[in-house]
């Protein structure tokens, strides 16, 4: 998740005040015949301004328009943002003082974004963010979702990701993320793309490359350098966290919690 107000510095991870899961029992021994991930590289192509008052959850370009979920209780949001200027066009104002947005994706027409440990995600029609046009009950505290072709797809701060049916919200589905270390949990927000499942690993500057069908990490992408320590506002900006996946340039969209910059960068 989530909530951390320490500066995250180059190349180390931030610690968050914030209660994480209990993953104590997820331990496990290396697992003997799975490869080692391989080590993903990337070109950064542009930089972006982005608001440094969003605390990023979700990330997501939809009919060439950019849409946020942010969290961070009374400031969670679900925004639209211009993706070159990261000017904010739209934004509702969806948190409280117990409501803490989380991830969001949009499936057919349909904005589905999550709260953090309320048990509820909030369905919107994508032509209209002001308010939800459904609730539903999630059992689990909400992380990050994507979708594939006809599942949500959700993590909730386990090594566990969950295939869910959208219109029900029951479990279709579950697998277990890991490497030839072990059990990654902590995954955070996510992306889907092309059979692969792109995941923050929460208070770190590594995305996993997770095959959909295995759990199995393929790939680690490191961005220890990405955001220089020069463009830092002590005690402000926060961890990384948001990715986005444009189809027609095959580039991704990244950034994190109160970060001044997005980036577009092309994985090699």
């Amino acid at each position: 998740m989530k909530y951390s107000w320490l500066i995250l510095l180059v190349g180390i991870c931030a610690c968050g005040g914030e209660k994480t899961p209990d993953h104590d029992a997820e331990i496990e021994t290396p697992h003997v015949g799975i490869e080692a991930p391989s080590n993903i590289s990337y070109t950064i192509i542009s930089q972006y301004p982005h608001d440094t008052s969003a605390y990023t959850q979700g990330l997501e370009l939809f009919e060439g328009k950019l849409f946020e979920s942010t969290g961070d209780y009374e400031n969670s949001s679900l925004r639209i943002t211009d993706k070159k200027s990261g000017a904010v066009k739209q934004k509702y104002m969806m948190g409280s003082t117990d409501i803490f947005g989380e991830g969001m994706t949009i499936f057919k027409n349909s904005i589905y974004q999550l709260t953090w440990e309320n048990n509820k995600v909030y369905q919107y029609d994508v032509s209209n963010i002001s308010k939800p046009i459904k609730t539903f009950d999630w059992p689990y505290e909400g992380w990050g979702i994507t979708h594939d072709s006809i599942n949500l797809i959700i993590s909730d701060g386990s090594a566990n990701i969950y295939f869910v049916d959208p219109n029900s919200f029951k479990v279709k589905s579950t697998i277990s993320v890991k490497d030839n270390q072990g059990s990654i949990p902590y995954l955070n927000e996510l992306e889907y793309v092309n059979g692969f499942i792109y995941a923050n690993v929460y208070q770190s500057n590594v995305i996993v490359k997770i095959d959909a069908e295995s759990g199995i990490v393929a790939g680690k992408i490191y961005l220890n350098n990405l955001l220089q320590q020069a463009d830092y506002v002590p005690n402000r900006t926060d961890v990384l966290n948001g990715i986005a996946y444009d189809s027609a340039t095959t580039h991704f969209l990244i950034t994190g919690k109160r970060w001044p910059k997005m980036f577009e960068i092309k994985l090699n």
